[in-house]
């Protein structure tokens, strides 16, 4: 079995390959999408180049570059959205998936995995971000919902003043399918200011020293999420 790299430690060409090799084991069209993407949007964009004023060799050549430039940055389009879709199916049903997920969140939000757990591996995870403490929960959601609200009195007691959310992550009414995770986070608003946040964190401190610590399983997935995360938006 070949050893997994940490993705921290690839160039950013290794990451791009890598992402592009993970995606393709689960959507086995995605070369045939990004060719036909930049030969559509490539004539296009030639097209466009070649109407603009100018005439004879540097017009063409302009025409050139033009399209070649609009096919290569829609490919990179296609390629981001059905690498982030693979991505998200290689997820689904794995243990630790919505904490995997939630990763995607960086700038302004602080992730803390398996806050809260049953013997029966469900879970909870804390994000502190702009709409205050997200509770999620994945698993049973049967078992999660007095977990869950176990975990929002004890974040209550804490932090009485800030809102606290629920979120259980599914397939089922009411719940949070995995893809649509990230962006329903976000949509939760702005309702704490960036130095409340640190105030919230500062509160919590104490809550999850009381915690014993059990590592998510780690696996060949993450890279996947990192691999986005880092490249594909150019972080």
């Amino acid at each position: 079995m070949a050893k997994q790299i940490d993705p921290a430690k690839m160039s950013r060409r290794q990451q791009v390959v890598e992402t592009f090799r993970m995606s393709k084991e689960v959507d086995r069209a995605l070369p045939w999408w990004m060719l036909g993407a930049f030969l559509v949007f490539g004539a296009i964009g030639f097209g466009i180049f070649w109407i603009l004023p100018g005439s004879g060799t540097f017009a063409l050549v302009m025409a050139i570059v033009g399209g070649v430039l609009v096919g290569l940055l829609a490919m990179m389009i296609v390629f981001s959205r059905r690498a982030q879709r693979a991505a998200y199916a290689r997820l689904e049903g794995q243990l630790g998936a919505a904490a995997r997920a939630l990763t995607m969140l960086r700038r302004g939000w602080q992730l803390e995995e398996m806050i809260g757990f049953t013997k029966q591996q469900d879970m909870v995870h804390r994000v502190v971000g702009p709409p205050g403490i997200v509770l999620v929960g994945e698993g049973n959601a049967s078992r999660l919902r007095p977990l869950l609200t176990s975990e929002r009195k004890k974040h209550e007691r804490v932090a009485a003043e800030f809102p606290v959310h629920e979120v259980v992550v599914g397939p089922g009414e009411g719940q949070v399918r995995l893809p649509e995770l990230v962006r329903h986070v976000r949509k939760l608003g702005r309702q704490v200011k960036p130095a409340e946040m640190t105030d919230i964190l500062y509160r919590l401190k104490a809550l999850d020293a009381q915690r014993p610590k059990v590592p998510l399983p780690r696996g060949p997935v993450p890279t996947s999420m990192k691999g986005l995360r880092q490249n594909l938006r150019g972080r």
